[in-house]
C-alpha cells in the first residue's frame, strides 16, 4: 500500500518557524516507481482548501502570494520526501496542512499512477 504522511506540525507563536514534512512509503507489495508533482494545501476552519507551494519532479517551485519569502518547498528524491520549511508565521497561517503528489507505483507486474493525499497535520500560529 502506497501512502502520505505529514509530519511537523505544532503550536507556534507568531513569527516563529515550523518545519513541516511528507513522507511517500510503498510496501513489499506496492513499490514506488515515481513520484511527479508534490503539492501543499491547507485548509483552515470554515475555509476551502488552498495550494500553498508546489514543486515540480525536477525541484521548480511555485508558491501562493502570502507565502512568498515566508515558506520554502523542497524534495529528496532519493527518500521519497518533500519539506515545507514555513519562516516568520502569521496567525492566518493557522491550518491544517496536507500534501499531495500523483505517484506511479508498481505492484505484480502492473504499473499503476493514483493521486495521493496524505492525512495532514494541524499548524498553530498563536501567542
Amino acid at each position: 500500500q502506497v501512502q502520505l504522511v505529514e509530519s511537523g506540525g505544532g503550536l507556534v507563536q507568531p513569527g516563529g518557524s515550523l518545519r513541516l514534512s511528507c513522507a511517500a512509503s510503498g510496501s513489499i507489495f506496492s513499490k514506488i516507481y515515481s513520484i511527479s508533482d508534490v503539492g501543499w494545501y491547507r485548509q483552515a476552519p470554515g475555509k476551502q482548501r488552498e495550494l500553498v507551494a508546489i514543486i515540480e519532479n525536477g525541484g521548480v517551485a511555485h508558491y501562493t502570494d502570502s507565502v512568498k519569502g515566508r515558506f520554502t518547498i523542497s524534495r529528496d528524491n532519493a527518500k521519497n520526501t518533500t519539506y515545507l520549511q514555513m519562516n516568520r508565521l502569521k496567525p492566518e497561517d493557522t491550518a491544517v496542512y496536507y500534501c499531495n503528489a500523483m505517484i506511479t507505483y508498481i505492484t505484480d507486474i502492473y504499473y499503476n499512477t493514483n493521486n495521493f493525499w496524505g492525512q495532514g497535520t494541524q499548524v498553530t500560529v498563536s501567542s
